[in-house]
């Protein structure tokens, strides 16, 4: 098996550091603590961290050539950005 760099894979690795981050020191909004939140939240990103993975996995057995696959992949971040964007 060929390793592939991607860029579902950086952000897999966001989200795997995320979670670990908000287990290790907590998670703060705005300077305040959230102790009862950290560990949901550190589980909100573990569950990103998987699914993203599992996107990661489907893209590249549609795409066999890797620039095709990063096309994909970055435009498919670029429309979560603006769809998180907008709802926000």
């Amino acid at each position: 098996m060929k390793l592939r760099i991607t860029p579902l894979n950086f952000a897999t690795t966001f989200f795997l550091l995320a979670a670990a981050y908000i287990w290790i020191f907590g998670a703060h909004i705005a300077g305040r603590p959230l102790e009862s939140w950290s560990g949901t939240i550190g589980w909100i990103f573990l569950l990103f961290a998987f699914v993203v993975f599992f996107l990661d996995l489907i893209f590249r057995n549609f795409f066999a050539e890797l620039k095709k696959l990063w096309i994909v992949e970055l435009c498919f971040i670029a429309l979560v950005a603006v769809i998180f964007l907008l709802v926000k």
